[in-house]
């Protein structure tokens, strides 16, 4: 397996994935992303995104992320997702792109990551806490607006 930085190639699978991810959470029916839009998003003149894959023969997890901006900490790399193909997982993928994801950061001067996990995702939940020893704060509640 190789982790590399994702290519305009790559998306048609990552959708793929992003609908794996969408169906396992009971969600299918919110994706409203297509491969135009993350290639319009994420290789245009101003990318909004990137993405590492995990790659075999195929692709098999990706690790999506952007930037945000802390007023108390500063530059912040944002994790949007970890997504590993559900006959993949247990393997080791996910690590090696959170991995991979973390070394982006540090290279890239950011102060730290900061993602969101689902309460009910508890093999998620162990991951982090597993690996990485993460805070997991259950102060903040979400909002969001769609137009």
């Amino acid at each position: 397996m190789k982790i590399r930085k994702g290519i305009k190639e790559d998306l048609p699978q990552v959708l793929d994935l992003i609908n794996e991810l969408a169906e396992y959470e009971k969600a299918l029916d919110q994706v409203i992303n297509t491969v135009e839009l993350m290639e319009r998003d994420g290789f245009g003149s101003h990318p909004l995104f990137g993405f590492f894959v995990a790659e075999e023969k195929d692709i098999v997890g990706i690790s999506l992320y952007y930037y945000r901006y802390s007023t108390w900490k500063g530059k912040r790399l944002y994790l949007e997702d970890i997504i590993v193909t559900e006959s993949e997982r247990g393997k080791g993928i996910g690590k090696h792109l959170f991995d991979a994801t973390i070394e982006y950061g540090k290279a890239n001067n950011c102060t730290g990551m900061v993602w969101q996990v689902l309460d009910w995702n508890e093999p998620a939940i162990n991951f982090y806490q597993k690996y990485y020893q993460a805070d997991l704060d259950d102060e903040w509640i979400n909002c969001s607006i769609d137009w």
